[in-house]
């Protein structure tokens, strides 16, 4: 499977893992904290930072009534009305350029995730390197065709996606020209929980869409994206904040600064410990082969004796012959003087 090149870094199953810091609604409307939580993340070693970019007036209506107020007791968001929710949650338009200025300085890839085909139109004039799809977009093929036109590589969350629209969303991304895109494996609940993260569906979708996929990640820690590597995924995906104790609309199941550098750090660790198949001693094992086990004489023998179990036994350092030549060894005359501590050899006899 190739790399993907993603605003100067390639991605892929031969690179470490690419780690996405997602602000979303945590700068709780100050620019001043989304531009602390972009040196956050460059400092805790993340690759990229993405924003949302959407309005409450392109997400939805300003209608309060049952319909669009969120009725969920097991949601961090229950009470609330949808279009309130995404005004207090979104990231005004004209702070794009700031942050994303702010990454390019501390080496992160800024990008963003449209909601609406004039979102994409917003980006483009920004120049973003690739985009993302939410999972709750990902049914929104006008859309899909609107950010795939732009020949960018998408990175598309699968969350609640069933396998039929997972193949019209990659058929219409396909058709509509985009020859780069990663599919992040993705639990759309919030937080999320490891009981219904389901990560052997990643090298499934490896096998029937023959592209990369990642994960999205809502579950609380990083164990889950740490064994999401070992399963084949080469982007994560992880809420961020500076602080979950200063709140904001995700920061109950954000990521704070040291979560990010311990996901980066263990996130590289898993996919180092990959690998390739591999048997028999490793270069740096080779050096402790003399600590296996082999057959060693442990008492003086002289010339025309017997080799006896009370004489001759399986122990520590490797110097001697294997042990599956002891019962060989075994009743067998010497044909010279032996002293204890001699490894078994051939010229026994």
């Amino acid at each position: 499977m190739e790399g993907i090149n993603l605003g100067g870094r390639m991605v892929g199953p031969n690179q470490p893992p690419f780690i996405i810091a997602e602000m979303s609604g945590n700068h709780n409307q100050s620019l001043e904290r989304a531009l602390e939580i972009v040196d956050a993340a460059a400092k805790a070693g993340a690759h990229a930072l993405k924003i949302q970019t959407y309005t409450a007036d392109t997400m939805t209506v300003n209608v309060d009534n049952q319909v669009f107020n969120i009725q969920d007791t097991d949601s961090l968001w229950n009470g609330n009305n949808l279009y309130k929710l995404y005004q207090q949650a979104y990231t005004p338009w004209e702070w794009h350029e700031p942050i994303f200025t702010r990454c390019r300085e501390l080496g992160l890839i800024p990008f963003s995730t449209p909601f609406d085909q004039t979102a994409v139109d917003f980006l483009e004039d920004l120049a973003v390197p690739m985009y993302k799809i939410a999972s709750f977009e990902n049914n929104d093929l006008p859309l899909i065709k609107k950010a795939a036109a732009t020949g960018k590589p998408l990175i598309i969350s699968t969350g609640m996606a069933s396998l039929g629209e997972l193949d019209d969303m990659v058929r219409c991304l396909k058709e509509a020209g985009c020859k780069e895109f990663i599919l992040l494996k993705c639990t759309s609940t919030y937080p999320a929980f490891p009981t219904n993260t389901n990560l052997s569906t990643i090298p499934h979708m490896q096998k029937l869409f023959n592209c990369q996929i990642g994960l999205s990640d809502h579950t609380l820690g990083t164990a889950v994206s740490v064994a999401s590597v070992a399963l084949g995924a080469t982007i994560i995906e992880k809420h961020f904040t500076t602080s979950r104790a200063e709140g904001g609309v995700d920061s109950a199941f954000s990521l704070e600064p040291a979560d990010m550098q311990l996901l980066v750090n263990d996130t590289l660790a898993a996919w180092q410990a990959l690998g390739g198949i591999s048997y028999g001693p490793t270069e740096a094992e080779k050096s402790s082969l003399k600590f296996r086990r082999s057959v060693f004489v442990v008492k003086d023998i002289k010339a025309g004796e017997v080799l006896t179990k009370e004489n001759l036994r399986i122990i520590r350092p490797g110097y001697g012959l294997a042990p599956k030549y002891y019962d060989i060894l075994l009743g067998k005359k010497v044909v010279k003087e032996i002293k204890a501590g001699t490894p078994a050899d051939w010229t026994f006899f």
